[in-house]
């Protein structure tokens, strides 16, 4: 594809997995073709989730803001995120009928189903990063996840 590129970070975050308030951050950047630099920050709170689920939400809410297909760089501290793409959990996922190992269905099926949705127009790159580990925008993606977390008028996570 030749497609405007962007970068994006993500983070998820949970108060007493699973049963508390979570959040999630994301930081949206790209150049445009004046070569002026962009920067979208994209946070929101949970009143009771899990920290999984607001790992895979920061990646859906931060694709659904792209307006036109985009050359992606997706940058996680999830590797349940991450190797689902880089390790092709999900198609073997999707080829067993959202079974997992012991014939066990696949937690969060919903917004699995959401993020490939969400991804489909993109060419999206899946790439891990230390979580805590000092990289400037994990750490504010953690930063507006636990602030969102910690926040008022949480949203209620249908799939809780």
């Amino acid at each position: 594809m030749n497609h405007k590129h962007v970068e994006i970070y993500t983070d998820g975050a949970a108060r007493g997995n699973p049963d508390g308030p979570g959040g999630y951050g994301a930081v949206l950047l790209y150049t445009d073709t004046e070569g002026a630099q962009h920067r979208k920050e994209l946070s929101a709170g949970y009143k009771k989730t899990t920290n999984n689920r607001m790992e895979l939400m920061a990646a859906i809410a931060a694709l659904e803001e792209l307006r036109i297909p985009c050359d992606v760089t997706l940058h996680s501290d999830s590797q349940y995120l991450v190797n689902a793409f880089n390790q092709h959990w999900i198609d073997g996922w999707i080829r067993k009928g959202w079974k997992r190992g012991k014939n066990e269905p696949v937690k969060n099926i919903d917004l699995w189903k959401r993020l490939l949705e969400a991804k489909k127009p993109h060419d999206v790159r899946f790439v891990w990063v230390r979580g805590h580990d000092g990289d400037e925008l994990n750490e504010r993606c953690d930063a507006l996840a636990t602030g969102a977390a910690d926040g008022e008028n949480l949203l209620t996570d249908p799939g809780v």
